[in-house]
């Protein structure tokens, strides 16, 4: 039975035994103790929700998993670790704080949920809805970019992964929900938009698999940009600990290091792969490597034109199965294609030209093809340029 619906949102085949959990607005979770008021998101192996926490009367997100997927119970494991250090210590304050796990049965199996803080718009939202798609300005770009590296930091310390760092990823920060009404919290992260669902001969759904309904992602629209409370890194469903690696990662592909292309075991290095086509996507306001239509073939290519890098030779003769060709490139390197793409005319300029290149040059020692090459998150942090934003306010 083929069902339809005209919301773009998670796709509707995986409703099924083994996928997503039909969740509708005012379903209530774990014995009563949640009330569903709005989805915050989706992905390919979960769908996320805002709650209300019937017991402490506050506001939480609740991540329901796959019932084919495990990962959010290590998942939670991850945050409660990294979550239960004082948050005055840097780097912790700039991760999403967790504060349960529960399973939840429904038609398509049994589901791993876990309770978080509800964040606001993602970086990448803000970025297409209230810059038009452009880019953010520079000061909060750069407040952004020090809270990453300082999150990283602590997270490498304490030997966990991220494993799919970018900027959908990153969240920003709300203020305070308490005392809110839940009619008061819906006006400010937007009433839930239904999109009915049924078959593909216009009948009814009659699957208990499939939802009666689709709800798209929460808008935000009265989000306060200013005064700026700080982003967080969210989505730690590809985390790992450095001693337990996944055979593998599923991080998008365009932000996707190449030691997981070629197939090795993931390591701490991989984040800063990602670090560093995340810097270059908040300053320019679009990707480094293309994000539509690419291959493994392509990505690998775009890899070595941008960063001039040399392949390890441990990977070069799986390059040349699947490269058809060997010819040099002649595209930009990698600061002619930042100083290009940020100085285009068309979109606000307030770094200046050696902003622009001391950026370009951190980006470059972080998208190094060899591993054991990147330069660490301390070398970061020890940069002058990196420490002198810690003094600037957005």
């Amino acid at each position: 039975m083929t069902y339809v619906c005209d919301l773009d949102v998670e796709p509707l085949h995986r409703y099924a035994p083994g996928g997503y959990h039909p969740v509708q607005l005012e379903d209530h979770l774990k014995n009563s103790r949640y009330t569903v008021l709005q989805k915050l998101g989706w992905g390919g192996h979960s769908t996320v929700w805002a709650a209300k926490d019937e017991i402490n009367k506050s506001y939480v997100a609740i991540k329901i998993v796959t019932s084919e997927s495990h990962e959010s119970t290590r998942e939670f494991e991850i945050l409660q670790a990294l979550t239960s250090t004082p948050s005055g210590v840097v780097g912790s304050r700039h991760l999403m704080q967790t504060f349960g796990h529960f399973t939840l049965e429904g038609p398509n199996g049994t589901h791993e949920c876990v309770v978080s803080e509800c964040l606001g718009p993602s970086v990448a939202d803000i970025v297409e809805n209230r810059f038009d798609g452009q880019r953010l300005p520079g000061r909060l770009t750069k407040s952004i970019m020090k809270g990453v590296v300082e999150s990283l930091d602590y997270m490498h310390n304490r030997k966990v992964v991220h494993g799919d760092l970018h900027i959908r990823n990153l969240a920003f920060t709300l203020p305070s929900m308490t005392g809110l009404s839940e009619a008061e919290f819906l006006s400010y992260v937007g009433q839930p938009e239904i999109g009915p669902v049924k078959q593909a001969n216009g009948k009814e759904c009659s699957s208990t698999s499939i939802p009666t309904y689709l709800v798209a992602p929460a808008s935000f629209p009265n989000f306060p940009l200013f005064p700026f409370r700080g982003v967080k890194i969210g989505d730690f469903g590809e985390s790992f600990i450095t001693t337990e690696p996944p055979s593998t990662l599923r991080t998008p592909l365009c932000v996707r290091p190449p030691e997981i292309i070629f197939g090795e075991t993931p390591t701490h290095l991989v984040d800063l792969w990602s670090l560093g086509c995340l810097i270059f996507e908040l300053v320019v306001g679009q990707p480094l490597f293309d994000s539509i239509l690419t291959t493994p073939r392509i990505l690998v290519k775009q890899m070595l034109e941008t960063t001039r890098d040399e392949l390890p030779v441990r990977w070069q003769n799986s390059w040349q199965s699947i490269s058809e060709d060997s010819a040099e490139s002649n595209g930009p390197a990698l600061q002619e294609w930042l100083d290009e793409m940020y100085f285009d005319g068309e979109r606000r300029e307030d770094l200046s030209k050696s902003e622009i290149r001391i950026i370009g040059d951190l980006i470059g020692k972080l998208l190094r093809l060899e591993p054991t090459r990147r330069m660490t998150t301390a070398e970061l942090l020890r940069d002058p340029w990196i420490q002198g934003l810690a003094a600037e306010s957005t």
